[in-house]
Formats: C-alpha cells, sequence, structure tokens
C-alpha cells in the first residue's frame, strides 16, 4: 500500500493552495432589510441622511443655555423660568432664550437657543420654575446632528456579515433594499461503502452518516448553502459520475471519507480525472486530518475531507472555513475576537510529529479561565461536543505542561 510522500505543514499546505485558487464571490444581488441578517455586504452602505437629523436630548430633563446654568450647584441654584415643552417627533415649540428653560423627554429635538440639557433628578420645579442644583456644560446629555454618521459617509464597508446591530445602522440611514453578496453553493458527498442514512439501523459494519449533517452546519454557519448530494459508492465510476454531477452547479464541493491513500480510495484519482490543474495538496502533517486534499478542477475548488468527523470538522475549520468566506465575499476576519487566552488544567502531550489541534472546554477556577482538555481518538464525536474550541500545539513540541497559558480558538456560536 503507498504511503504520502511528503506532508505539508498546514502553513505550507494554505500557501501553495492559495497559489492555485482565490475564492471569489459568484455574483450580488439585492434583498429586504428583513432579510440582511447574516448576509454579506456587497457595496458600501452610504448614509442618505444625517443621523441623528437634529440635536436631541438622551435623558428626560430641561434643556437650557450652559451658559445659564454653568456655576449652579445645591448651594447656589440657577432658577430658570420654564416657557414650554418638547413632545417627541415634534419640533420645539419655542426657542430657549437667557433665564428660560423646556421641558423636554428622553430623544426629543434640542429647542433652538439651547445648548445643554440637565437632567429631571438634577431639577426642583415649582410655580413655572426650576431651581437647577447641579452645572451643566454645552453638549451635556446632548447628541449633535450627524454625531453618528453624517449624510454621504459611508456607514458600512462591504464584506462586512451583517448583524443586528448593522441592520439597524442601516434602517437608521433610510437603507432598507441592501446589496448583499450571492450565497455560495456548497455540495456535499459522503463516501464509503460502510456508511448508511442515518434513518437507518447499521448492521455488521455499518455506521451512520454523520458528516453529511456536520458538513452542512457548517456550510449553513458560514451564510453558504448546502446541496447534499447523499452517500456515494466507494467505486471509481461511481465516485466520478457523482463528483461531475456535484461540480455542475457548486462554487465548491467537498467530499468526506475516501482521502486515505489505500488500494480501495478513488477520491484523489477520480478528482485528478475531473479537471485540471487537479490534486494540488494530498496529506497534511496535522492531527486529526492528515489525509485531506486540496484540490481545484477548471476553476471550481474540491476539497477532499478525512471520514471521521472530528476529523472533518477540524480540517473544515483549519481550510475550508476560509474558502467559503472567500467565496461568501467576507472580509478578513479580525484576529481576535474568537481566542481566548486561557491556563491548561491538565498536560497535554503529543507526538510533535504533526501540528495538534486538541479539543477543550472552558471552566472557570480559582478566578480564573481554565482550559481542561477533551482528549480521545478522531472518530468521538463526543470530543466535539463537550469542547468549547480547540487547543493548537505546534509540529515539534510534545508536551504542554499543565499551568500553561494557551490560546483556546472558539468554535464558532
Amino acid at each position: 500500500m503507498p504511503g504520502f510522500t511528503k506532508l505539508l505543514t498546514p502553513r505550507e499546505a494554505k500557501e501553495r493552495y492559495a497559489r492555485a485558487y482565490t475564492p471569489r464571490p459568484r455574483g450580488t444581488e439585492r434583498v429586504p432589510l428583513a432579510e440582511a441578517y447574516r448576509r454579506v455586504l456587497a457595496e458600501d452602505a452610504i448614509a442618505r441622511e444625517d443621523l441623528p437629523p437634529f440635536d436631541r436630548s438622551t435623558v428626560d430633563g430641561f434643556a437650557a443655555r450652559a451658559a445659564d446654568v454653568s456655576a449652579a450647584g445645591p448651594d447656589a441654584p440657577a432658577v430658570l423660568r420654564l416657557v414650554g415643552e418638547v413632545q417627541m417627533g415634534e419640533t420645539a415649540p419655542v426657542a430657549v432664550g437667557a433665564g428660560q428653560t423646556v421641558r423636554i423627554p428622553t430623544g426629543g429635538m434640542l429647542p433652538a437657543g439651547a445648548d445643554a440639557v440637565v437632567m429631571l433628578e438634577d431639577v426642583d420645579e415649582r410655580d413655572g420654575q426650576i431651581a437647577v442644583r447641579r452645572p451643566a456644560r454645552a453638549g451635556d446629555n446632548v447628541i449633535r446632528r450627524a454625531e453618528d454618521v453624517r449624510r454621504g459617509e459611508v456607514a458600512l464597508r462591504p464584506g462586512a456579515r451583517l448583524r443586528p446591530q448593522d441592520l439597524g445602522l442601516l434602517a437608521a440611514v433610510g437603507i432598507t433594499d441592501v446589496p448583499v453578496f450571492v450565497r455560495p453553493r456548497v455540495a456535499i458527498l459522503a463516501t464509503g461503502d460502510e456508511i448508511v442514512p442515518a434513518d437507518r439501523t447499521p448492521v455488521g459494519g455499518q455506521v451512520r452518516d454523520v458528516n453529511t449533517y456536520t458538513l452542512a452546519a457548517l456550510v449553513r454557519q458560514e451564510g453558504g448553502v448546502p446541496q447534499v448530494g447523499g452517500i456515494v459508492e466507494d467505486v471509481y465510476d461511481v465516485l466520478l459520475r457523482a463528483l461531475r454531477d456535484a461540480r455542475r452547479d457548486a462554487d465548491l464541493v467537498l467530499v468526506s471519507g475516501g482521502s486515505s491513500v489505500g488500494e480501495k480510495d478513488a477520491v484523489a484519482r477520480a478528482i485528478g480525472e475531473l479537471g485540471r490543474p487537479g490534486v494540488i495538496v494530498h496529506g497534511v502533517s496535522i492531527k486529526p486530518g492528515k489525509p485531506t486534499i486540496l484540490a481545484l478542477v477548471d476553476g471550481t475548488p474540491v476539497i477532499g475531507l478525512p471520514g471521521h468527523p472530528v476529523s472533518g470538522m477540524v480540517i473544515f475549520d483549519v481550510f475550508v472555513r476560509g474558502v467559503l468566506r472567500g467565496l461568501a465575499g467576507r472580509s478578513d476576519a479580525r484576529p481576535f475576537g474568537r481566542i481566548v487566552r486561557a491556563r491548561l488544567a491538565q498536560p497535554i502531550p503529543s507526538a510533535g510529529v504533526r501540528e495538534d489541534h486538541v479539543r477543550v472546554y472552558l471552566e472557570q477556577r480559582d478566578g480564573e479561565v481554565r482550559a481542561v482538555p477533551v482528549l480521545g481518538k478522531s472518530g468521538i464525536i463526543t470530543t466535539m461536543t463537550r469542547a468549547d474550541g480547540v487547543v493548537v500545539v505546534p509540529i515539534g513540541q510534545r508536551l504542554l505542561d499543565a499551568g500553561t497559558d494557551v490560546d483556546v480558538h472558539l468554535f464558532e456560536p
């Protein structure tokens, strides 16, 4: 049985693949704002108006001139005459002159002449006058017109995956028809004569199909549209036909299982016959996930993932997620926000010959975050369901001692 001639490090594998292929979105479309959550913005979102469109109060209180209340205090309150009231959604009925004030609610439009708002709790009101017991400066408790976004400014840039707060900003500046990138279509094939559908009871040496469901969910997590091709016989001609059919309407093809080097494994051979340049990487120095295939078939990326569920999910994180984000139009993820610094609760041994991705769960202990290893072989899926993320042990390192501070790469929510 032949073996892998040369294993590339994960970094070498990514660099080699990147030289051959750069993922790009298939196109754009426009969707209603209500349907834009988690879609990827395709164009600059330009504010059509100032936000807010007027000076407004941030508290319930009284609009005043700072010059009249800047020296106010408990022993020498500033006394102002109440001359009106601002109603929500309306323009102030009167301007504020020297020695005057207007009652105003949170969010109300600041009347002309006023440049500050004194809080309700800092005021005593009696007989059409107020006594201000606390000083205020110009701008206190006020949001100025265009302080948030100015008309004509870029509110959001393309490549952003839209979050709830982003939708709120788009609504605030009047963008209700949102340009987004088309979701990438991802074909998913499961190979192996031992694989049966999840709704069938396995017999003998059979196992249920796990990878189709985990990979489809991971694809959806990244904004892709999974196209499930089902279970394919581990027979070369059958696999070749399935790959051709899958590639026809897909932006990315994922094949789980059949990537190991062996007499019956036909995936790499079939990909090589499917188109050019074919297999670019076969075999990566990573644990789990050594028999990974990175290929390109006439412009379509094809990635072969190991059959063990844990291996498949780890390889998705290391190699597939970046390709899928490129196809979805997402800008590069920021290098913070999904990594937690924690102290290792137990030692992690490693063979040192491959980059080792060890599952861990997090717990609070003695006032600090601890990473507890979840040890187990790559076929044991509960090592993923019990874990919060992974700790990466570099090639050449045989042990991470208990008490070591480590980076925990959290799983996507």
